[in-house]
């Protein structure tokens, strides 16, 4: 009979460990100590295995039954739901360990190592780290989406430096290409920012037409000899 809130509720410990079962292998083992943890049997290979979904009533029954249906799933594709944990547990700590401040650190490093010039470095660090940093800094890479490093972007822009704004669009995709080269990212989510920023601001200069004034600036520059005289 499958379990009900109530009686989970009212599980009382005994001077031995016992189990509560809802069906298909769910159960909950209640603890001389009080605790009460939710656990799934199971068989896979025809060995007998067994997997924790988490203390009650952290894990709600709801929530349990949510974990056995998806560990039924995984058996009917032929994997070992523990496994399956594991293997996402360390998918997740290579996740956390991506961030896109690791990432920039080593971009950066590899612009050292190619000999980039010093004023690109600098120019580099001050967009990737001094702009995007505060923002995207302990951001696992696979977890960033265009819509907030838009937000990021848009932020520059209203501050009136739309050339800045800019630039930091393609120094964040550089890190992300990077990141796609080194198998430690999938997708560029700054490619689907193409168009989303205002032009740069272009300010036109009074072009010179005086003679005198032409002449001088051309000497200035080392265009003329210095005895020349306009008509």
């Amino acid at each position: 009979m499958p379990l009900t809130d109530l009686a989970l509720r009212n599980a009382k410990p005994k001077d031995k460990p016992y189990k509560l079962f809802d069906g298909g292998g769910l159960h909950l083992l209640v603890n001389p100590n009080g605790s009460r943890i939710w656990r799934l049997a199971y068989r896979f290979a025809g060995k007998p295995k067994q997997l924790s979904f988490g203390p009650y009533p952290t894990t709600t029954l709801v929530e349990a039954r949510e974990k056995r249906h998806e560990a039924k799933r995984l058996l009917a594709d032929g994997q070992d739901p523990s496994t399956a944990r594991k293997l996402d547990k360390v998918a997740t700590a290579i996740a956390a360990k991506n961030t896109f401040g690791e990432l920039t650190a080593e971009y950066m490093k590899r612009l050292e190592d190619k000999g980039s010039a010093e004023a690109t470095i600098d120019k580099n660090r001050w967009l990737l780290c001094d702009l995007a940093g505060p923002a995207l800094a302990n951001r696992p890479m696979t977890e960033i989406t265009a819509a907030e490093i838009l937000i990021l972007l848009q932020q520059v822009e209203r501050s009136g430096r739309r050339e800045s704004a800019r630039r930091l669009r393609s120094a964040i995709g550089s890190v992300f290409r990077f990141a796609i080269s080194t198998l430690r990212a999938d997708t560029d989510p700054t490619l689907a920012l193409r168009g989303a920023l205002l032009p740069p601001k272009v300010t036109h200069r009074a072009a010179i037409t005086d003679p005198k004034t032409l002449g001088a600036l051309m000497q200035a520059i080392g265009l003329l000899p210095v005895s020349w005289t306009p008509r």
